[in-house]
């Protein structure tokens, strides 16, 4: 299951990133609309049809798994290394910065994620000094996602850093580390934290199917990449109210979030029995 999830993650990003590729061979463009085309269904031009506004769905899906798996991916790289740098100081430095530290942990934890990120991604960043034409562009949306996501998304990857931590500054090549007079710094980042790597690796893995949740949540709010512009979540919302009359429009991005967030836990799951030098081997 790991290996065909890796197969399938594969082609969605390689069929996403060809994205721009394939709609200059079909000639089509997904932003332009055309009433005249409204509600198609599956044809040699239009593999998967076309939406209220006459959009060929197919390309949508594309253009949208392009940017929901890039929203995903940076923002949980993001997440993973500000929760690694502050889990290495945390563990290591121990004492009261470890209790203050572990007390914010846990009161970003406590707090209701999804009012968080409305409220969060409802700033008008204009107020910011950020520039009206700036503050509207796909861009900002993304950016807007990434950070969100990053700042409340770090918690699960310190705590467990942490205590890895814990275990691994008792080891022995540490502390010939520091009886040989390496800095702490150069303890936490040299010796240690590259040691938390499998777990990282694991935890990273597993965080990209929910932020790709996250991700179409806000956008289907209205609070992500918003229109014209494609995501599988304001995809969603243009096909509520349509689910009666043309369920397809709402089953083929539902299907994309499905698919990708199992094979992200899946693949997680695989990696986690491969690089865990405990785990059974048969």
């Amino acid at each position: 299951m790991g290996v065909a999830s890796l197969v399938l993650l594969l082609l969605i990003f390689v069929i996403s990133l060809l994205a721009p590729v394939l709609a200059g061979w079909r000639g089509i463009d997904s932003t332009n609309a055309d009433l005249l085309a409204r509600l198609e269904p599956p044809s040699a031009r239009y593999w998967l049809g076309t939406d209220d506004l006459g959009r060929d769905v197919l390309q949508r899906l594309l253009e949208g798994g392009r940017v929901s798996m890039l929203v995903a991916l940076v923002a949980a790289i993001l997440s993973a290394v500000i929760g690694a740098v502050i889990g290495v100081v945390s563990g290591y430095v121990g004492g009261r910065l470890d209790a203050i530290i572990m007390r914010v942990t846990d009161m970003v934890i406590a707090l209701p994620l999804l009012p968080l990120l409305i409220v969060l991604a409802a700033i008008d960043v204009r107020k910011l000094g950020i520039p009206a034409d700036t503050a509207q562009s796909e861009m900002m949306s993304l950016y807007r996602i990434v950070v969100i996501v990053a700042l409340t998304g770090w918690t699960g990857v310190a705590r467990l850093v942490r205590a890895e931590t814990l275990s691994l500054k008792a080891r022995d090549f540490v502390r010939a580390a520091r009886a040989l007079g390496a800095s702490p710094t150069r303890q936490m980042f040299r010796h240690i934290l590259p040691n938390t790597a499998a777990s990282l690796i694991v935890a990273t893995t597993l965080s990209i199917g929910s932020i790709v949740l996250v991700e179409s949540v806000l956008s289907f709010l209205g609070l992500g990449i918003q229109p014209p512009h494609a995501s599988w979540g304001n995809m969603l919302t243009g096909a509520q109210d349509l689910v009666w009359t043309a369920p397809l429009l709402a089953v083929w991005p539902g299907l994309a979030i499905f698919l990708t967030v199992i094979a992200f836990n899946f693949l997680g799951d695989a990696l986690q029995d491969a690089l865990d030098p405990r785990a059974e081997r048969r």
